[in-house]
């Protein structure tokens, strides 16, 4: 793959949803079925794109030499010169797999929304849309103020989904309470990361004479031993907002609950993923000897947060919020593998970001159809669902299965990996980390229990699954499978960037 031809596949990668949202939008004037194929094209092209540049990437084989960053695909323009910001964007094989989710969890978003959303069927779209291409912007950004620009520019699409076509309550107040705590929380945490990068950013000035927001320039700017650390929790609060981490959560079960089904896919499936991605592309590079100063209390903020997800998730009545609290849980596991700070632990918290997008994402998509057919999300008004809907009986064990931890499949990899990665650096907290296995065993039974078993509410048939939810159930159980059973090309494309994230987290970066 050329370097100057391949290098305008990044910013295609951000236009295509971009363009795509708008032209969704003004299809609706034509048709309330155009917006929605427009929609599902566009984030079908991101899938078709991501998998042709893996195809065709030189992946290296090693890490690249110490402390040179390495990207299989680079774009660079000028922007703003003065202060040295740039339309810079990189791709390696960490971002492009996010990419790829991305693309996929936007493919199913649209779809699942196809009979859900009925009014301003354009502007959901465009909102989506632009939510995704805000999502794939942060991947690719290099350049620390376009990072800022694309992690703000994902936040308001998402605010409009949840408080327009949100779930209502009390008058419709609670989709614009929860649309608005998202946006509170996130907006705080990311004001808060704006003044680090500009404090970074002086600093580098002070010390070189210029002013640059890029990457691999800041990556070598030296830092007393209270600044490092100060930034570094500037930048972690940031982005462990939206990972999320215990105990800055709160936003998270409201949002999800009250969340279209399509949010509620984002939510879980990629916009957590940009706070994990964020740790390791940011947190653990630019600050190495603070981040791992901090690893101990990181780790068992960790397991705060896999303890208090699965029991708070047991006492759930609603079923999106107890699939919502799953999500604390299973990010307390991607935590703990990234301050493990080894390439396995690191694969592992890669392959489990994955495994949980594509397995959490599936039991939104079938909160949402429940929610459909049955007009309500409350676990006590189900019940006896494996006679009444078989196929779909049989989706929601597969996902709950998936969810804890089940041999064979994607999260179990990406769990033994974490676990097998901490224990050499932390027995004690690997080992209080392995209980929250066995709470996921306990939620994920429950909520079996309670929807697929015992008498039902009512004696009222239901609609089984159709052929497009089955083809998107089918599609993420592939999916899942193949992550499980063959993660090994997965690991491939990863291990040089995070052998790399790892060298620096270890040791430094060279001329620090």
């Amino acid at each position: 793959m050329t370097t100057a031809a391949s290098a305008w596949l990044l910013p295609l990668l951000i236009a295509i949803p971009f363009v795509g949202g708008v032209a969704a939008w003004y299809a609706e004037r034509l048709s309330l079925t155009w917006p929605r194929w427009i929609g599902l094209l566009s984030m079908a092209a991101i899938c078709a794109l991501a998998l042709w540049i893996w195809a065709h990437a030189d992946v290296p084989g090693v890490v690249p030499a110490h402390g040179t960053p390495s990207w299989l695909i680079e774009f660079r323009a000028e922007w703003i010169p003065r202060w040295g910001i740039s339309l810079h964007l990189g791709l390696d094989g960490l971002s492009l797999l996010m990419i790829l989710l991305t693309g996929v969890l936007g493919v199913l978003s649209v779809a699942c929304s196809w009979r859900e959303i009925q009014q301003y069927v354009g502007f959901f779209h465009l909102n989506l849309l632009w939510n995704l291409a805000g999502v794939i912007g942060v991947f690719l950004a290099l350049d620390l103020f376009l990072f800022f620009v694309f992690w703000e520019a994902m936040l308001v699409p998402m605010y409009f989904l949840i408080a327009l076509w949100g779930h209502s309550s009390q008058g419709g107040r609670s989709r614009v309470y929860a649309a608005t705590k998202f946006f509170i929380f996130t907006q705080a945490a990311g004001l808060l990361m704006l003044v680090a990068i500009l404090a970074l950013v002086w600093l580098h000035h002070q010390n070189t004479g210029q002013w640059s927001f890029d990457y691999d320039q800041l990556l070598y700017t030296p830092l007393t031993q209270v600044q490092e650390y100060l930034l570094m929790l500037a930048f972690f609060i940031g982005f462990a907002v939206k990972l999320p981490v215990f105990p800055l959560h709160p936003w998270l079960p409201d949002a999800h609950s009250q969340a279209p089904t399509a949010g509620s896919v984002d939510l879980a499936g990629v916009l957590l993923k940009t706070g994990a991605y964020g740790l390791l592309r940011f947190v653990l590079p630019l600050f190495p000897n603070a981040s791992q100063d901090f690893a101990p209390a990181a780790m068992l903020l960790a397991i705060a947060g896999i303890v208090y997800g699965a029991k708070l998730a047991l006492v759930q009545t609603d079923i999106k919020r107890l699939v919502a609290y799953t999500s604390v849980s299973h990010m307390g596991f991607v935590l703990l593998g990234i301050y493990a700070g080894n390439t396995l632990a690191l694969q592992g918290a890669v392959v489990l970001m994955l495994a949980h997008g594509l397995a959490t994402g599936a039991l939104f998509i079938l909160c949402g159809e429940l929610y459909e057919r049955l007009h309500t999300r409350e676990l006590a008004r189900m019940g006896g669902l494996a006679q009444r809907a078989p196929h779909y009986a049989t989706a929601l064990m597969f996902f709950a299965l998936a969810s804890l931890g089940l041999p064979g499949l994607g999260n179990f990899i990406g769990e033994f990996l974490v676990l097998a990665g901490s224990f050499p650096v932390a027995p004690w907290i690997t080992a209080a980390a392995a209980s929250g296995l066995v709470l996921a065993a306990v939620y994920a039974l429950y909520l079996v229990q309670r929807a697929l078993h015992g008498p039902p509410a009512d004696a009222h048939a239901i609609e089984d699954l159709t052929a497009r939810e089955t083809a998107m159930m089918a599609a993420l159980m592939l999916a899942l499978l193949a992550l499980g059973l063959f993660p090994q090309p997965v690991l491939d494309l990863v291990r040089a960037p995070l052998e790399q994230i790892g060298q620096w987290y270890a040791f430094g970066v060279p001329v620090r």
